[in-house]
C-alpha cells in the first residue's frame, strides 16, 4: 500500500529498517541477557525522529502525523517486537498526555526530552481490581498539602515503570466523584520520596519491563498537575485515542513478522521432497494469513489517515485495533502451526511473536471494551465519536501540526 501513501513514507520505511537490523537486533540480545534497558538505543530512535511524528517541530517533533507513526511501529515491530515495548512511553501515551492538556511550561520542559528519547517515559493508569474499569474502580488517591499533592495507593503494569525519569500518574483528587474524580500528574519518581517500582516476571522482554507501582505519600508539586482536578480521564482517554491507533501498528507488525517467517520456513522445510509450501494445507494456512495483514492494514492506515485529516476516529480507532490484534492473535498461531515443534523453540521468532500477540488484546482497551463501544455505536445506544472536537484540548497529528 506504500504507493498510495504519501512520498515520503516509504522512504521511513526504509529508515526504520536500516536502523533496526544495523544498530538494534545485533545488541538486544546482549541487552535482555542483561536485564539492562538499552537507553542508547531509545536515545538513537529519539534522535532519528522515530518518537516525534504526531508532535509539531515546535516541541522536537518531525510533524510527519500518525500515518508515520503507523508505518514506524509497524517496521519496529515487525523486526524485532521487543524494541516496541517503550514507543507508548517516548512517542506516544505519556508525552500525548503533556501535549494535549498541559501548559506552554510543563510542554516545554518534558515533551522534547521524551521524545528525544533523553527521558524515559512511563504511564501508570491501571490498578490492580480496576480492570477495564480504570476510573470507577480507581483507588489511588491525591489529597492537595499546601504546594504539593501526596499520593498513596497502587498501580500496575507500568511499562517502564522501574527505570523512568518522567510519567503520567492518574489519581482520585475526589474518590466520591468517579471520572471526573480523576486527575492527572506528571511524576518525577527519582526526585520525589514515596514511589517504589517493583517488576512483574513476564514472558516478555527482560529489557523493557511493566512494574507494580507502590506509592506511599509520594510527593508531586501542584504546578506538576495535568490540566484541573478531575480532567485526569478527559485527557487520558484523549491520548488512548491516538495509542488505539499505534497499538493496532504494533498488533500488524507483529501479524507480518509471523507470516514472513512462516513463508520462509514453509519454502525451506523439506518433507517427501517437497517443501512443505507446496501442500495445499500449508497454502491454505498462508493465504488466510495474507487476507488477514492486508484486511488489517487497511483498517490501520484508515486510523492514521482520519486522524490526520483531523476527522472522528474512536470507532474507527476501535474497529482497527480489534481487527489487528485478532490477526496478529490468528497469525501468531497459525505461523506456529506451519513451524510444528520449532514453533515454541526460542531458535525462531514465532513463540516471542506468539507471546506479544496475546498482550495485543489488552493495551489500549481490552477486546470486549472495544467490541462494546463499537456494537453501541452500531446499536446507536451511545456514539463512539460523540466528543469529537468538544473537549477542549491540544490535537496531535499532521492537521495539528499544520495548523
Amino acid at each position: 500500500m506504500d504507493e498510495l501513501l504519501p512520498e515520503e513514507i516509504p522512504a521511513i520505511r526504509d529508515s526504520v529498517r536500516r536502523f533496526m537490523e544495523t544498530e538494534v537486533i545485533p545488541a538486544l540480545d546482549g541487552y535482555e541477557e542483561r536485564r539492562e534497558l538499552p537507553r542508547d538505543l531509545i536515545m538513537k530512535a529519539g534522535a532519528a525522529g522515530f518518537y516525534g511524528s504526531t508532535f509539531p517541530e515546535t516541541v522536537g517533533g518531525t510533524g510527519l502525523g500518525y500515518m508515520a507513526a503507523v508505518v514506524i511501529l509497524e517496521e519496529i515491530s515487525r523486526l524485532d517486537i521487543r524494541f516496541a515495548g517503550c514507543s507508548n512511553q517516548q512517542g506516544g501515551n505519556c508525552p500525548a498526555c503533556i501535549y494535549l492538556g498541559g501548559t506552554e511550561e510543563q510542554i516545554e520542559k518534558y515533551v522534547p526530552d521524551i521524545i528525544a528519547g533523553k527521558s524515559i517515559g512511563m504511564m501508570a493508569l491501571t490498578e490492580a481490581g480496576s480492570g477495564s474499569d480504570a476510573a470507577g474502580a480507581m483507588k489511588t488517591v491525591a489529597k492537595r498539602d499546601g504546594d504539593v499533592y501526596r499520593i498513596s495507593g497502587s498501580k500496575m503494569w507500568a511499562t517502564l515503570g522501574d527505570e523512568c525519569d518522567v510519567g503520567i500518574l492518574l489519581a482520585k483528587t475526589d474518590p466520591e466523584a468517579g471520572a471526573r474524580g480523576v486527575t492527572a500528574f506528571i511524576v518525577e519518581p527519582k526526585k520525589y520520596p514515596g514511589f517504589v517500582a517493583q517488576p512483574i516476571p513476564t514472558q516478555l522482554s527482560k529489557a523493557f519491563r511493566s512494574s507494580a507501582l507502590y506509592l506511599d505519600d509520594f510527593v508531586v508539586p501542584v504546578e506538576n498537575r495535568l490540566g484541573q482536578e478531575g480532567e485526569g480521564f478527559k485527557i487520558i482517554m484523549r491520548a488512548l485515542q491516538g495509542g488505539r491507533a499505534v497499538i493496532g501498528a504494533k498488533a500488524l507488525g507483529i501479524a507480518i513478522g509471523a507470516y514472513e517467517d512462516a513463508v520462509r520456513y514453509a519454502n525451506e522445510r523439506i518433507v517427501r521432497g517437497n517443501p512443505i509450501g507446496k501442500f495445499q494445507l500449508i497454502q491454505g494456512q498462508i493465504a488466510d494469513m495474507a487476507v488477514a495483514i492486508e484486511a488489517s492494514r487497511a483498517l490501520v492506515y484508515k486510523t492514521a489517515q482520519y486522524m490526520d485529516a483531523g476527522l472522528p476516529t474512536n470507532r474507527i480507532a476501535s474497529i482497527a485495533k480489534l481487527h489487528a490484534s485478532q490477526t496478529a492473535k490468528f497469525c501468531t498461531d497459525t505461523a506456529q502451526q506451519i513451524f510444528g515443534g520449532y514453533g515454541i523453540s526460542t531458535e525462531y521468532r514465532v513463540s516471542r511473536y506468539k507471546n506479544y500477540a496475546d498482550l495485543m488484546f489488552t493495551g489500549e482497551g481490552s477486546a470486549n471494551v472495544q467490541k462494546v463501544l463499537i456494537a453501541e455505536d452500531a446499536l446507536g445506544y451511545k456514539l463512539a465519536d460523540r466528543h469529537h472536537g468538544k473537549t477542549g484540548l491540544r490535537e496531535l497529528g499532521r492537521s495539528a501540526a499544520a495548523e
